[in-house]
């Protein structure tokens, strides 16, 4: 049987067709063989979600985006069709969460399993999961930097500020009017300093090197007039002393360390007390006397 050349020009147009829609699907990482089942989720933005985007659970690829709905009467504006490997079973709890995908700015889905999940009652395909949008880095870091710059243009407007009102009453026009006089005054005094390093300096490097050379000869003198021997002479002598007050041969030896004188000393005294007491005895046998007492004048 022979076939016209129409029929297979149009027949190998079929096949390339086939084989062009199995051939994009597989580059877009569809595979249109394996059963899918497709769940629902609804955002109030995209943030750049578009068709074919990734869906993922815990990191891991496990489907694509299938199409984004929107309408801007309605809110939430945008629902957002994503389909699964059928053999995924997502259990209550499960939330759709819009994370950005890389640091170029695109966006995917991420299936957060819940912690308890009733596996009893899954969800069934076409099902409406609760959605969230997680701020990505590039979100954080406009954020942070947003925060940042506001306080320093407040920081930048208040020190402006302050800048114009000190402008305004003088004090920096006095301030800088002082430090002006400040810094003449420096280099007047550093001009000084450096004249009186130039021409008194060397004099008095002069004078403190002949008192040196004047205590030097004062030592060297001293050190001539045998203060040495002297000391050893004074030393001697103290010896001698020690010795004749310690020796009980001499008679300063004997005096100090013999107690006879201070005994005998003491015997005379007492002695002495003695007499002057026998005195005062008779003095008194006497005054009792008649022949004495007519004697005596009278009064």
């Amino acid at each position: 049987m022979k076939y016209s050349r129409e029929l297979k020009v149009g027949v190998l147009a079929i096949v390339c067709m086939v084989i062009l829609y199995f051939g994009f699907n597989f580059l877009k990482g569809i595979n249109i063989f394996s059963p899918t089942k497709v769940y629902v989720g609804q955002f109030d933005r995209a943030n750049g979600l578009t068709e074919q985007a990734p869906v993922y659970i815990k990191g891991y690829k496990v489907g694509l985006v299938e199409s984004v709905r929107y309408d801007f009467t309605q809110s939430p504006a945008f629902t957002v069709d994503v389909s699964i490997d059928k053999s995924i079973e997502l259990p209550r709890g499960t939330q759709m969460a819009l994370v950005s995908d890389g640091l170029l700015g695109g966006s995917a889905i991420e299936l957060q399993l819940p912690a308890l999940a009733n596996r009893a009652m899954p969800y069934q395909h076409g099902d409406t999961l609760h959605t969230q949008i997680v701020p990505g880095l590039i979100d954080n870091l406009q954020t942070g930097l947003l925060a940042q710059l506001d306080s320093l243009l407040i920081e930048a407007n208040s020190l402006l500020a302050s800048l114009n009102n000190e402008v305004d009453s003088g004090s920096l026009h006095a301030a800088l009017h002082n430090v002006e006089r400040l810094t003449s005054d420096l280099a007047h005094s550093g001009s000084d300093i450096r004249s009186f390093t130039h021409s008194q300096l060397p004099i008095l490097i002069t004078q403190v090197d002949s008192t040196l050379m004047g205590i030097q000869d004062i030592v060297a003198d001293v050190q001539a007039a045998g203060i040495q021997h002297t000391i050893l002479s004074l030393d001697t002598t103290i010896n001698v002393i020690n010795s004749a007050l310690s020796s009980t041969t001499g008679t300063l030896g004997l005096l100090l360390n013999d107690n006879t004188l201070h005994k005998n000393l003491n015997v005379a005294l007492q002695n002495i007390d003695s007499a002057v007491l026998n005195m005062d005895t008779i003095l008194m046998s006497i005054k009792a006397r008649p022949f004495i007492q007519k004697k005596l004048p009278k009064k």
